[in-house]
């Protein structure tokens, strides 16, 4: 049974998106990661047994701007310098 011209394409199509995946994952996943990545459910055992809770909230593009460029200096990363900033805040509303 001989296949449609409309099949080959896409069945090309396919092989040539899968092929693009498997390189964007190998420049971006394995290579650049200096320690193994956990999966999901690894790190949400980790972050419950810290005590953590994910907490998502809708904030202004410049203060998320002025939040990411304090954390990358910050050694508890983004989660550290929020958690810092919310105490100080919290804080000076007790006081």
């Amino acid at each position: 049974m001989a296949m449609k011209k409309t099949d080959l394409e896409k069945n090309k199509a396919l092989k040539l998106t899968n092929s693009m995946k498997l390189a964007t994952a190998d420049r971006f996943g394995k290579a650049s990661a200096a320690a193994p990545a956990l999966d999901r459910r690894e790190q949400r055992k980790l972050d419950q047994a810290q005590g953590l809770v994910p907490f998502a909230c809708k904030l202004n593009a410049e203060l998320v701007a002025q939040l990411q460029e304090q954390a990358a200096a910050h050694p508890d990363g983004m989660t550290g310098l929020l958690t810092e900033v919310i105490n100080r805040g919290l804080a000076a509303d007790a006081s």
